[in-house]
């Protein structure tokens, strides 16, 4: 009698371990995804390029704030060089107002910061580190105190011939400068021996150049 009791639950006890009569396999896990909806990895895609930055050809810069404009509120003088090198870049040269307007933008080529480096040399030849370390030299300084003058006209200054005088130069607002003992001339450098002389002109609202 007792094993006619028994005989049963054997019987259950088989069929519930045995595997599964569809796949004759163990049961996959539940954590496992399946693998027909599971998606492969992209691949690294190496030839598309990276995101670029606004900021990743900036090589040099240079910045100072000096009265110009205003006589109360210096303005932002700045010199970016942007480019693959230093020797192929250019130079952006800026002059921003204490209230956030540029009242002057100049562009300025890798070639304009390096040509008065002939003037400098011990030989007949530089080599690339040399001509680059003349650039560096260069934007640290172009803000320097000796490129900034007042007045920028002086009282005694005699108006240049015609032929001397820079193009585009405005005899009225030379004279008006002439008058202003406080006004303030900044000027730079370009190529060899071509030096810009600029001034903020109260007669005529914006910057200009002066002989």
């Amino acid at each position: 009698m007792r094993a006619l009791l028994l005989s049963p639950l054997l019987l259950l006890a088989t069929a519930c371990s045995s595997p599964s009569p569809e796949s004759g396999k163990d049961a996959p896990d539940p954590a496992t995804p399946d693998a027909a909806t599971a998606t492969a990895a992209e691949p690294l895609d190496t030839a598309r390029p990276a995101a670029v930055d606004a900021q990743t050809d900036t090589l040099l810069t240079a910045r100072r704030r000096h009265l110009f404009s205003s006589p109360g509120s210096p303005d932002a003088f700045s010199l970016v060089l942007r480019g693959a090198s230093v020797l192929t870049a250019e130079a952006t040269l800026t002059i921003t107002t204490a209230a956030g307007q540029v009242i002057f933008r100049e562009v300025l080529s890798a070639p304009d910061l390096e040509a008065a480096m002939v003037y400098d040399m011990p030989g007949p030849t530089a080599t690339q580190a040399e001509r680059e370390a003349y650039v560096h030299r260069r934007i640290r300084e172009f803000f320097a105190d000796q490129n900034f003058r007042r007045p920028a006209v002086a009282a005694a200054a005699t108006f240049p011939a015609a032929a001397d005088a820079p193009a585009g130069t405005d005899r009225a607002a030379w004279d008006d400068l002439r008058r202003r003992p406080e006004a303030i001339g900044f000027q730079y450098l370009v190529g060899k021996e071509d030096r810009h002389t600029i001034a903020w002109s109260p007669l005529r609202k914006q910057v200009v150049r002066i002989p």
